[in-house]
């Protein structure tokens, strides 16, 4: 009985190891069916990508990381607050009581004139809508007429006429006598009470009397 051997190679084949073969380049290494060398791992080809062209692999690298590092920054910094929003226009305006005045050409009878000055503290201007008061017996216009505009820095003097409509609807004595005016400005609309002080209201009150006994101011 034969012993089993090692198969040998037949006539006319070759024998071949499962080592790389030799390519006609004098380099080692497996192919692909076409002949050409399959991918490697990333690694290795940037090695050989930079072993044939050092300079540019090296821009290449370079410029990857300062763009990734921007990136990274860029997500990462600091985020600015919101500005904060503009003041509500009744926390910046001031109105104070100045004088009489004349009353204007063309007033009805039993009207009587006086001057505040409105001033703007900070933020955007503010545009007076409406001016008012709270007696019915009175009618009021202003000089400049509403809507008017005035800017933070720049006080703005407006004179109001007011006319006696109903002696009986008027108050003999008035106390501490007010005006309402509404304000507008980028943030918000509001109605504000302006109490003018103690001359206001003595002038309020000499001029209602007069009007209302047909004297003379």
């Amino acid at each position: 009985m034969s012993g089993v051997g090692p198969v040998e190679p037949g006539e006319g084949t070759r024998a071949w190891d499962t080592h790389d073969t030799h390519d006609t380049h004098g380099t080692y290494g497996a192919h692909d069916a076409d002949g050409s060398r399959p991918h490697g791992p990333p690694r290795a080809h940037l090695a050989a990508l930079y072993a044939r062209h050092p300079r540019a692999t090296l821009a290449l690298v370079t410029t990857a990381a300062l763009l990734a590092g921007g990136g990274y920054l860029y997500a990462t910094r600091p985020q600015q607050p919101p500005p904060p929003p503009p003041p509500y226009p009744a926390q910046v305006v001031e109105m104070a009581y100045l004088d009489a005045e004349s009353t204007p050409a063309g007033a009805p009878p039993r009207s009587f004139s006086f001057a505040v000055r409105m001033t703007v503290e900070s933020g955007p201007p503010v545009t007076v809508t409406r001016v008012t008061q709270p007696y019915a017996g009175l009618a009021l216009v202003s000089a400049p007429r509403t809507p008017f505009r005035t800017r933070a820095g720049f006080p703005r003097e407006v004179t109001i006429t007011m006319h006696v409509t109903d002696c009986g609807k008027v108050p003999k004595d008035a106390g501490l006598p007010f005006l309402e005016v509404t304000l507008r400005n980028t943030r918000a609309i509001q109605a504000q009470s302006f109490i003018l002080g103690p001359r206001y209201a003595r002038h309020l009150s000499r001029a209602v009397q007069v009007a209302c006994s047909n004297d003379s101011l």
